[in-house]
């Protein structure tokens, strides 16, 4: 049996995988394993629960809360709020944990649920491996007075959106926003913080009915947003994710504007500024070359992990830098924030674009996107990618061919028997060809 916490938390169909009774189990295991820690030092803990709009997430929260409150712990419910939020507010409200209902960009009918450590930090690898240990195993139950409290905690949306607008160096007055919330965590916070910052916002999917997150809108759908900002006249959009940690942008035309060209607008800014740590950006090897490019032209250096964004975290934290990201637009920016905030990306791209008085297309106009071809080769021994000598060769031959214009990029999966094959090159049929061409090797030699 493999592991029941992923890279974000425990994830799965609400009510399927995820039910009632894992949640209340999680929740005393997590209060236990921590409380032995000594993160509790003694003291009476306390926990704070968000979730994002999702309607399991009501009976969840429910689960997550009567675990805690059984096991000693007092429980601020935060309501809705985006996972950022949360985490904000576990640091800022002295919390000893934080719990985050949500499955982000998943569909409707999955949930997860997150546990934050104290200061609005991922738990450790070791936390969650003792967690899983513990499910479900006999214990001493508190009673009478040593049970925890439940309160509503109803200025958290005031405070995380105070505390948004508090990061920015200036205000936005005079641009013209059409926000994506996805009919998810942000629908109130996500407005709230940009109005308050000056712009004029026009919030589209921001009703949640419980069914409705992340469906046909948000940053996996930017149809609707492409359409909105065009229609509206309006100068940029922006559309988030169900948790709104992550958000993607369009331009006043209607163009998509990427992670990597957010993060490219941002790295500049910061680095103008004198906030961005050794003038480096940490990014994923999924980036696309033209942003290593863009920032080797203006002398940022570049940092890259594997995919996701706890690499991304994990090399921030080792050397101290300021500002990562990945393709998906998924940001962090580490003086304001614990994990990637989507509404925090927003309002900074809002700022550099009122600092210079100019264009979301023109800020983005920094990078060039190379064509980039991806291809899902299955049913191979993806073990073997690295080891197979006539792979090897194949490589190398593609990326003379490419020289310093393009690249590849093999890449095992990380959960299916299948390996992907990545291609930049300056043309989409040179990228399309030396995909295919590479593709046919890795099916050949590394065939099950």
């Amino acid at each position: 049996m493999g592991r029941l916490f992923g890279t974000d938390g425990v994830r799965g169909l609400a009510n399927g995988q995820l039910t009632a009774e894992l949640a209340v189990d999680l929740s005393v295991a997590a209060a236990h394993v921590l409380g032995e820690a000594g993160v509790f030092n003694g003291h009476r803990p306390v926990a704070v629960v968000g979730r994002d709009t999702r309607v399991s997430g009501e009976f969840l929260e429910a689960a997550v809360v009567a675990g805690l409150a059984s096991a000693g712990v007092d429980v601020l419910l935060l309501g809705v709020l985006p996972t950022p939020g949360v985490a904000y507010l576990t640091a800022e409200l002295g919390a000893d944990l934080g719990v985050m209902l949500s499955a982000s960009h998943n569909p409707m009918p999955d949930n997860g649920i997150k546990f934050l450590a104290r200061g609005g930090v991922k738990l450790d690898d070791a936390i969650e491996i003792a967690i899983e240990k513990r499910l479900r195993e006999p214990w001493d139950r508190p009673t009478g007075a040593g049970v925890g409290r439940v309160r509503p905690f109803d200025s958290a949306v005031d405070l995380y959106a105070k505390h948004l607008t508090e990061t920015l160096p200036r205000g936005l007055d005079g641009i013209r926003v059409v926000l994506d919330c996805a009919h998810g965590a942000a629908s109130e916070a996500g407005p709230r913080a940009l109005r308050d910052a000056g712009a004029e916002v026009v919030a589209i999917c921001a009703e949640p009915d419980g069914l409705n997150i992340n469906e046909g809108c948000g940053s996996t759908h930017l149809g609707v947003l492409q359409r909105a900002v065009v229609e509206r006249g309006a100068d940029v959009g922006f559309a988030l994710d169900g948790d709104a940690d992550r958000c993607l942008a369009v331009d006043h035309e209607g163009n998509v504007v990427d992670g990597d060209q957010i993060l490219a607008i941002l790295a500049l800014a910061m680095r103008d500024a004198g906030t961005l740590h050794a003038d480096t950006v940490v990014a994923t090897v999924m980036s696309n070359l033209g942003f290593v490019q863009a920032m080797r032209r203006e002398g940022v250096g570049v940092r890259q992990t594997k995919v996701g964004d706890r690499y991304v975290l994990e090399m921030m934290k080792a050397g101290h830098y300021s500002l990562g990201g990945e393709q998906s637009g998924h940001v962090i920016m580490s003086d304001h924030a614990t994990t990637g905030d989507g509404i925090l990306t927003a309002l900074h791209v809002l700022a550099r674009m009122a600092e210079k008085n100019t264009s979301l297309a023109a800020l983005a106009g920094v990078m060039t996107r190379l064509p980039q071809v991806l291809v899902n080769v299955t049913g191979v021994d993806k073990a073997r990618t690295d080891e197979d000598a006539l792979l090897a060769a194949a490589v190398a031959e593609a990326e003379a061919e490419l020289g310093e214009s393009g690249r590849v990029l093999l890449r095992p999966s990380g959960t299916e028997p299948l390996v992907r094959v990545m291609v930049e090159a300056e043309s989409a049929d040179q990228a399309q060809a030396v995909a295919d061409r590479l593709a046919g090797v890795v099916r050949t030699q590394l065939e099950l």
